[in-house]
């Protein structure tokens, strides 16, 4: 999903700063970008940014202008979830990863 996002981009993965391990907490977000830092594609001013994991080279920070956040937000899916069959779906998942029993039970009393 990041390779499209970057082929869409014209963004070469190894240009990339590498991002730490772990996920960043929106001031350190907000401090990288508010030391003017360039757009990953165009060069301008970076208003956004996010970081991707990229097979072989691992975290990277995708520092992205206005224009270019729009794109890769409409080229990534969306991890908001809209509706209560797409919570319970994801719940459901999690428990089954997880190995554990799981039952849901709704405000209308229904097990689901």
């Amino acid at each position: 999903m990041h390779a499209d996002l970057l082929r869409a981009l014209v963004i070469d993965a190894a240009d990339l700063e590498p991002a730490p391990p772990w996920a960043p907490y929106r001031g350190t977000s907000t401090a990288r970008i508010d030391s003017s830092r360039p757009c990953a594609s165009r060069g301008q001013r970076a208003r956004a940014t996010r970081v991707i994991d990229v097979p072989g080279l691992g975290p990277r920070w995708l520092d992205t202008c206005h224009p270019h956040f729009l794109a890769a937000t409409r080229l990534l899916p969306s991890r908001m979830l809209s509706t209560v069959e797409g919570i319970v779906a994801d719940l459901r998942e999690a428990a089954r990863e997880a190995g554990a029993d799981l039952t849901i039970v709704t405000d209308d009393g229904a097990a689901g």
